[in-house]
């Protein structure tokens, strides 16, 4: 397998409903994993790039969280009518989208 060039992990961890974390299944964060996986196929994407669920990215509160590597770019409140911005601008063009990054202070 080809090192890919860019790398999304998409938080999918759920917790009971009321828990003091909250979770990014509460948000929706199944429907977003999804629509990476459906836009990856329509788009031939597999290879080039790579899309991974995972546990919690620690943003709990901000979710549906998604991480992009290698640059580290951490987005917030992401929705399924979000991922084609998140393919179009960061994936394919290099340009990380501005109004759903978290805010910096995230990773201090």
């Amino acid at each position: 397998m080809p090192r890919p060039q860019k790398h999304i992990l998409v938080c999918t961890q759920s917790r009971p409903p009321g828990h003091p974390r909250g979770s990014c299944g509460e948000k929706g964060c199944g429907e977003v994993f999804n629509a990476f996986l459906g836009e990856f196929q329509t788009r031939n994407l597999w290879g080039k790039f790579a899309v991974t669920n995972t546990g919690c990215l620690g943003t709990c509160s901000l979710g549906t969280a998604v991480l992009v590597y290698p640059e580290g770019v951490m987005y917030g409140g992401v929705t399924p009518a979000d991922v084609k911005a998140i393919i179009d601008e960061h994936l394919l063009a290099d340009a990380p989208v501005k109004r759903l990054k978290v805010p910096a202070e995230v990773w201090t």
